[in-house]
Formats: C-alpha cells, structure tokens, sequence
C-alpha cells in the first residue's frame, strides 16, 4: 500500500474536493439560492466526504481511519440520493447529474478498496503499536 504523507495526497480525496466544487457551482444559482435547506444539506454531504478522509488520516491509527472512511462513504452516497433528488426538482440536467453521480461512485468504490487495505495491514499506526 503506498504510504500518504499528506491527506491531500489521496486520490480519493482529490477527487471528493472536485465532486465539492461541482456542487458549490451547481447551488450557485437559480433556483438553488432559493431552497437554502437542500442547498446546505447537499453542501454538507459533499463537503463532509473530504473531511472525513482528512480527519481520519489525521488520527494517526488504521482503526480510526478506516471509521472516518467508512462515514465519508455514507456521505458519499448521502450526494448520489440528494443529487437524484436534484434532478427530480429539475434543478440540475441529466449530464450534470451523471457527472456527478459517477464521480462519487468513484470516489465510494476506492473508499471501499482503501478501507479493505487497511483493514488488512498488519500495521494499526502509532495509536495502536502494542
């Protein structure tokens, strides 16, 4: 497994900072300024994907990492349901929607694949040496 040094090194989270800028430019406008809830609440589901990866990382033990993991992949699929929902209020075109719905799939499927590495390591991090 290669080692990150970084949390902005992981593809992963590179790619939920994109899926967080296609949605801030999306709520940008019309009609999303209007429905401030919905607006928020898919704010808050793509920008807690990136977040939690960084905060797991930061914990410095696979254990806890893998439990950040595994929450920002429920955000992950919390955006893929608000961004169905967005196409069904016809705020959003169908392009848009598979763009980013197949971006988080991405994002979903290497959270997977990094949380059964980890889990598999023999090696828990500084928080977990015996």
């Amino acid at each position: 497994m290669a080692k990150f040094k970084r949390f902005e090194d992981i593809m992963i989270w590179q790619l939920a900072r994109d899926v967080c800028k296609l949605i801030h430019k999306l709520t940008s406008r019309q009609p999303w300024k209007n429905d401030y809830r919905f607006k928020s609440q898919i704010e808050s589901a793509s920008g807690s994907i990136m977040d939690n990866i960084a905060e797991g990382f930061g914990r410095g033990g696979n254990t806890e990492f893998v439990n950040f993991l595994r929450y920002a992949r429920g955000s992950c699929e919390e955006v893929k349901s608000q961004i169905i929902r967005s196409l069904d209020k016809e705020y959003i075109t169908r392009e848009e929607c598979k763009e980013i719905y197949d971006l988080c799939g991405r994002i979903s499927m290497g959270l997977k694949k990094l949380i059964d590495t980890l889990n598999q390591s023999d090696r828990k991090g500084p928080n977990y040496r015996s």
